[in-house]
């Protein structure tokens, strides 16, 4: 006789994690950089997630945006930051100095031969054309970055932490709070709300 009882949930496949790749070398964090560096048209970051996230798969994409918010509050430019941090973890100051040379040189050959030839050809109407078209790109380059790094945060349904998000946006977005305040408060509101729902989740 058939059983009534209704058969047994299949559970669902574990999706594997990201297998990382080994520790890179100096020179290859130079080259990496120079070559994110060099792609970076309207800026790096969305060119240095790709690389060393999905390219090299040298840190997963939480690694990465935990690495970028700890960049993200300190002095000087972020990516530059990243740079240094990010050699540092794997290869110590020579990484680090690796990291930043291979990020900071070859745009600066660059944008100085660029400098030269737009004082020279700057008041040229095509040329003001192609800028205004070039900064919309950078703007889809950082709204692509955005929208990447905020992926892992829709995979765990991170409620709280797109509450801070939305929170900080408004703050200095809409509201033109100063930096450092809203710092003050959003960094020791993050780390109280990370802590208490870790240790619900290990509770």
């Amino acid at each position: 006789m058939p059983s009534d009882s209704p058969p047994a949930a299949v559970p669902a496949p574990a999706i594997p994690a990201p297998t990382l790749q080994p520790p890179p070398s100096v020179m290859a964090l130079f080259f990496a950089f120079a070559k994110m560096s060099l792609a970076g048209f309207g800026g790096v970051l969305a060119f240095a997630r790709r690389g060393i996230v999905e390219e090299h798969r040298w840190m997963t994409a939480d690694e990465f945006n935990e690495t970028y918010a700890l960049c993200h509050f300190l002095p000087g430019p972020n990516v530059v930051n990243l740079s240094v941090v990010f050699g540092s973890r794997f290869r110590g100051t020579v990484g680090g100095i690796a990291a930043f040379l291979g990020l900071v040189g070859p745009p600066m050959v660059v944008v100085t031969i660029l400098g030269a030839l737009y004082m020279r050809y700057g008041e040229v109407d095509a040329l003001r054309r192609v800028l205004a078209g070039v900064s919309c790109g950078a703007v889809g380059l950082l709204m692509s970055a955005v929208f990447k790094m905020m992926m892992p945060l829709i995979r765990r349904r991170d409620v709280a932490a797109f509450v801070v998000m939305v929170l900080v946006f408004v703050a200095i977005g809409l509201a033109r709070l100063p930096l450092q305040l809203v710092l003050l408060v959003a960094v020791p509101l993050s780390i109280a709300i990370t802590f208490i729902m870790r240790r619900r989740g290990t509770a």
